[in-house]
């Protein structure tokens, strides 16, 4: 893929929306525009998630799960990036359900409904999945709203791998080929000084990664 010119949509949350870096020219999908001249649409909401949730959230943005704010994307993708998961582990309350789901109020549901309407909505455009990085704590039995998970963030990225191959969706695993590891304390110094968004330089690995996927990919 020649990505000069191609015009690609992405959704996410706030590592889409640029939080962790010095300046938001600098997040990853920025960067397939400024160096390699992709037309790109970027759309991340701190806090977002695939799933719907049970209840609102302080932040009535944190709510418009991912599927709601395919209207607001261009139709005339070539390329649409999904990137989200880490904050249904990290704060949701959707459960996960199974593959057979076809609600928003589950993790597979959500995943199924969301790409089924992509290939809608999107006919001719290559639709690719994006697992979540790996974080601090993510094995953890309760989250950060007192809710008892269901899986570890390893879950919901292989929930991720198995909804994206039912619908023959490519998916670019950056939990287990990121090279970004925040419980080794140089590697999260580096990339990941949160333990959760990526610095500058973990949003420049982002970008070659995804790079190189979206180059042979397709």
């Amino acid at each position: 893929m020649d990505l000069k010119g191609c015009k690609i949509n992405i959704i996410g949350d706030s590592i889409t929306e640029a939080v962790g870096t010095s300046e938001p020219k600098n997040v990853f999908w920025r960067l397939l525009g400024s160096i390699d001249g992709a037309d790109m649409y970027g759309d991340g909401i701190s806090g977002s998630r695939i799933a719907r949730q049970a209840c609102p959230s302080d932040d009535p943005r944190m709510d418009r799960y991912f599927r709601t704010r395919i209207p607001e994307m261009r139709k005339d993708a070539d390329v649409i990036l999904i990137f989200g998961g880490t904050n249904d582990y990290g704060h949701g309350d959707a459960p996960i359900g199974n593959m057979n789901d076809r609600t928003d109020d589950t993790f597979y549901g959500a995943l199924h409904n969301l790409y089924s309407e992509l290939l809608t909505t999107f006919p001719k455009a290559r639709v690719v999945a994006m697992t979540p990085l790996h974080r601090l704590e993510e094995e953890r039995q309760i989250n950060e709203r007192g809710i008892r998970n269901v899986g570890t963030l390893r879950d919901y990225a292989n929930v991720i791998k198995e909804v994206a191959a039912y619908y023959a969706i490519p998916v670019l695993d950056l939990y287990e080929k990121s090279g970004i590891q925040p419980d080794h304390e140089t590697n999260r110094e580096l990339y990941l000084p949160d333990g959760l968004h990526p610095s500058d330089a973990g949003n420049r690995r982002i970008y070659e990664l995804l790079k190189a996927f979206l180059v042979s990919e397709f």
